[in-house]
């Protein structure tokens, strides 16, 4: 009787653990957050928690173990994810000071780029299989279990992108010379590049 409450916790435990780890999509919602302030880093924020919603969801439906089944596939995810998280990085790294007013011709990154940072990750994939995996038992129906999982990861990613971005407002703030943004930048910009190495040490 006892045994759904206590994998709910559990499931809730993990879920906000790997959201609130930093990564790729942290380090993009820092950076963001530094450059753009706030409300204009909202549709990054609503892209990566509807990204990782939906990969968990489709994970709890069976496609992910169909992707990860493709070696090929994943070969050409991880090709053209870490080129797009790349991009992203070199953007961030040579970014100078923020300018948080809303009329900056600089756009701040899209709702679209947030999705796309999940879904081509084959990381994120492989995570969300597991936890439908270990969580399998939680209902008999995959579209119950899509719910479960999908709102889990979403809900806690808001929170823990807000959280991160922020921390990347603050940072914002606090620093005030040309050199500590570049310095500041460019250290952003290497955390986000270097979230592409556990994705090629996978070997799944």
């Amino acid at each position: 009787m006892h045994a759904i409450p206590e994998m709910l916790f559990s499931l809730l435990l993990f879920v906000i653990v790997t959201t609130l780890s930093p990564g790729g999509a942290t380090a993009l919602a820092t950076a963001s957050g530094a450059q753009f302030g706030f409300r204009r880093s909202v549709p990054l924020i609503a892209g990566i928690a509807i990204g990782l919603a939906s990969l968990a969801a489709a994970a709890a439906g069976g496609l992910a173990g169909l992707l990860l089944a493709l070696p090929s596939l994943q070969t050409i995810m991880k090709v053209v994810g870490s080129a797009y998280l790349l991009w992203l990085a070199w953007k961030i790294g040579m970014s100078g000071r923020p300018n948080l007013d809303s009329k900056s011709d600089r756009a701040p990154i899209s709702f679209l780029s947030g999705v796309m940072l999940l879904w081509l990750n084959p990381k994120g994939w492989a995570m969300t299989l597991g936890a439908a995996a270990s969580f399998s038992t939680l209902t008999a129906s995959p579209i119950g279990l899509a719910a479960v999982l999908g709102s889990a990861f979403g809900v806690c990613a808001v929170i823990s992108l807000c959280l991160w971005c922020m921390a990347g407002l603050v940072l914002a703030r606090a620093l005030r010379t040309e050199r500590h943004w570049r310095i500041a930048n460019s250290i952003l910009g290497l955390l986000l590049a270097a979230s592409i190495i556990p994705i090629w040490l996978e070997s799944h």
